[in-house]
């Protein structure tokens, strides 16, 4: 079970939807969680989000602008979003595992960067599990 005293939402690049398909692979999800954007594509976060991504979409602008354009598009309390690289090559100059997950809450926005290792699919779930951390410690969720 899991639940959420806010309405949640997500803007995912490199992590693809998988925090979206770990939240709702809890029962109750359906009772805060709005939905999720994977903006995978810089062209979706410049076309769809309205983002300046002239000076790339790996940096901690980006990763807080996600967030705020999340929160407004589904119309929640809390939008999560996540921007990086999570290889197989270095891109923008970042290093593999190089990532941004930023938090906007009530229009405010907490942005956290980490440097992870593994291979590619391992950097997303590390990703994924970091977040769901961050919203257990900070009493936004609850998994029980």
């Amino acid at each position: 079970m899991i639940r959420s005293k806010y309405k949640i939402s997500a803007v995912e690049s490199f992590t693809g939807g998988m925090f979206a398909s770990e939240i709702i692979s809890h029962p109750n999800a359906s009772t805060f969680f709005r939905g999720s954007l994977v903006a995978y594509d810089s062209r979706i976060k410049r076309d769809v989000l309205g983002l300046d991504i002239s000076k790339g979409v790996i940096n901690k602008d980006i990763a807080a602008q996600m967030a705020l354009k999340g929160n407004k598009y589904f119309d929640s309390d809390l939008c999560i979003s996540f921007t990086g690289n999570a290889g197989p090559i270095a891109e923008e100059g970042m290093p593999i595992g190089f990532i941004y997950i930023a938090i906007c809450l009530n229009n405010e926005v907490s942005v956290y960067q980490y440097i992870l290792s593994g291979q590619r699919n391992e950097i997303r779930k590390q990703a994924v599990e970091i977040a769901i951390n961050i919203l257990k410690s900070k009493d936004i969720i609850e998994i029980y």
